[in-house]
């Protein structure tokens, strides 16, 4: 499964249109943080330094604030980008043997935004995702935001919650009012 999903996966990563945020056809335009390349150059060349291969196509950067999308694999939790938040087009795809190593292996952080499943039994995806310390969780899916869903993270990923009538209540101000009538004699 690992070999055709990766297969699978960089094609699609390949297939990503960078360019200008102003032009239609692109799928990834530039970072919001002018600090975030270099951080993201640091993830992927600490992983590299440690024996992770590069498996995505090699396109220049546009301006100094994009990055080219980056599928890494033989990664391990030794490499910064497998324990960290990476807020990029980056990713480690690592090989599992077993659900219980591949729980272990994505609660192996101090962090807890996200976390996918892929495969085609819900009840195996529902079965991880249950046993992860994440505010958000994905079954064939990621980094996808509905209004109607609560976006929290655990651990060192925040707290509280934005969208969702969860999130609505967290931009309210409640008052209490104690109000007695007073007593005639």
């Amino acid at each position: 499964v690992y070999d055709t999903f990766v297969e699978a996966f960089v094609q699609e990563v390949n297939s990503f249109q960078v360019g200008s945020e102003w032009d239609a056809s692109t799928y990834l335009g530039p970072l919001c943080l002018p600090s975030q390349p270099a951080f993201l150059r640091r993830q992927v060349d600490d992983a590299i330094s440690k024996g992770a291969k590069v498996v995505t196509k090699k396109i220049p950067c546009l301006t100094p604030r994009h990055f080219v999308p980056t599928v890494l694999i033989d990664v391990d939790h030794s490499m910064d980008i497998m324990r960290e938040e990476s807020f990029g087009p980056v990713i480690g795809i690592q090989k599992v043997h077993s659900d219980a190593e591949s729980v272990a292996l994505m609660d192996d952080t101090t962090y807890g935004l996200t976390a996918s499943v892929y495969t085609d039994d819900k009840q195996r995806a529902l079965s991880i995702l249950g046993q992860l310390k994440t505010g958000t969780a994905y079954w064939n899916a990621c980094d996808r935001v509905s209004p109607y869903l609560p976006w929290s993270g655990r651990r060192d990923s925040g707290i509280g919650a934005t969208l969702s009538h969860i999130g609505i209540l967290s931009m309210t101000h409640p008052r209490a009012y104690h109000l007695n009538s007073p007593t005639v004699s």
